[in-house]
């Protein structure tokens, strides 16, 4: 599939918002490039290459809209969409939450696009397999993996006149490594947007000694307990926090930043004044599109918590209207600031405590508190004197990332990671937390 450039996507989403005779019409053109390979059990089971290319087109007649999507850009395919979208909104009735299509916006570019993730062949994902199975073998382990490389662009588009383009390339990785009978496990996960910053021998080594370390592991009686969480660890949980900063769903009482008796908790301290949490599209390690594309405004460097206030929410143009706000576009990356420690510096100033490689299958118990539970999985150890000492069985933990993030004790250096239950792009640092709360063992690996 081609790539297309900014005139090209420019000539059809104008040619789309002249064919409509709708009050307003918005256009989203996006299309992507995505190449992978999987293996398991040390063999590549599947490798292919993924092209797809979608625009959808929104009109509106007062406050009726409707959306069509297609896949074809011909003339007659194009006039095509539109209508269907003009029939359905048509027929559709009235939003009372309607929002006219913003006025002419400008975009900052941010640096989400790399030639060298752009040029990635079948010969580097194969490369990539082999690191880990070739390693996994020599140590009679057995390797699972899937990576996956993607360059992609994103035009938008409006009646009033906004319009912007953009290309984006991201990389991921994940490997799990197991021991032959099954009672070791180890894993990693990597992304970055430039595969420059990607090391599939690291990566690869990383889950193997994992794996290794974590053959017969001890049972730890439940309780609450001093914790190094890797970023892989707490980026999830600190994802579906996240989630509660949306506006409307803390004015309307549905949030752990909702206030009792109404408002919100907005300018209180909640964390540990060492928490520093914002969202900034340029960021090199973890940019992302200038633009939020739901609402097409642009986004902004935005503190969403400063030295443990909630510094700032996200607003949809309806609630902003609603509540005198200015909207802004809605973040896209989460970074949390951090120190030049490494997670071993972490562990050499822990005299006793537990090193959680992964969280996993999380649920929440309490939105108000934003209380989860979930497992640990793939290597949990015991630290005692600086040290790891041993292996240990994995745990259910019930426990608040509100609350986690009120008993830091110490925070180590930022790591790019990709956030599962959240939409962003992360930076988070592993950090030394007390009192994290393990409420059961698990027999899982």
């Amino acid at each position: 599939m081609k790539i297309l450039s900014a005139e090209e996507t420019k000539r059809i989403c104008d040619k789309v918002m002249s064919l409509s005779k709708a009050d307003e019409c918005s256009v989203t053109l996006t299309g992507s490039r995505a190449g992978n390979i999987r293996y398991a059990r040390n063999n590549v089971s599947t490798a292919g290459l993924v092209e797809d290319t979608q625009l959808a087109v929104q009109v509106s007649f007062g406050k009726k809209q409707g959306t069509a999507t297609i896949n074809e850009f011909d003339d007659k395919s194009l006039e095509k969409v539109v209508r269907r979208a003009e029939d359905l909104a048509r027929l559709a009735p009235e939003n009372p939450e309607f929002m006219p299509a913003v006025s002419k916006q400008v975009f900052k570019e941010s640096p989400t696009f790399s030639a060298k993730t752009a040029a990635i062949d079948p010969e580097f994902r194969a490369q990539t397999a082999a690191y880990s199975i070739e390693a996994s073998r020599k140590n009679k382990l057995i390797a699972a993996g899937f990576f996956t490389d993607r360059t992609a662009f994103q035009a938008i588009a409006n009646s009033n006149g906004v319009f912007g383009h953009q290309l984006d390339t991201n990389i991921d990785f994940t490997c799990t490594v197991r021991t032959e009978d099954g009672r070791g496990s180890g894993w990693v996960k990597r992304s970055a947007n430039d595969v420059s910053r990607f090391d599939a021998r690291e990566a690869s080594d990383v889950a193997i000694e994992k794996a290794l370390r974590s053959v017969d592991a001890k049972a730890l009686e439940p309780g609450r307990y001093t914790v190094i969480l890797e970023p892989a660890a707490t980026s999830d949980l600190i994802g579906f926090m996240m989630n509660g900063f949306d506006a409307r769903r803390a004015d309307e009482g549905r949030s752990f930043l909702s206030k009792k008796g109404g408002g919100t908790r907005l300018g209180e301290k909640l964390f540990d004044e060492k928490v520093n949490i914002w969202a900034d599209p340029w960021n090199p390690d973890v940019a992302v599109l200038p633009w939020d594309v739901q609402t097409m405004l642009p986004r902004e460097r935005m503190a969403l918590i400063k030295d443990g206030r909630v510094s700032a929410l996200d607003y949809s143009l309806f609630w902003a209207k609603k509540k005198g706000v200015r909207p802004v576009g809605a973040p896209g990356n989460l970074i949390m600031a951090g120190t030049d420690k490494s997670t071993a510096d972490l562990i050499a100033s822990t005299k006793k405590g537990i090193l959680v490689t992964r969280t996993w299958y999380i649920r929440m118990v309490d939105p108000q508190s934003v209380l989860l539970t979930g497992l640990t999985r793939d290597g949990t150890f015991y630290i005692e004197n600086g040290k790891i000492k041993h292996p240990i069985k994995n745990f259910r933990f019930n426990e608040s990332p509100v609350t986690m993030l009120n008993n830091i004790e110490e925070i180590g250096k930022p790591q790019i990671i990709g956030g599962d239950e959240a939409p962003y792009a992360m930076a988070i640092p592993p950090m030394k937390v007390r009192d994290f709360n393990f409420t059961s063992l698990s027999d899982a690996v």
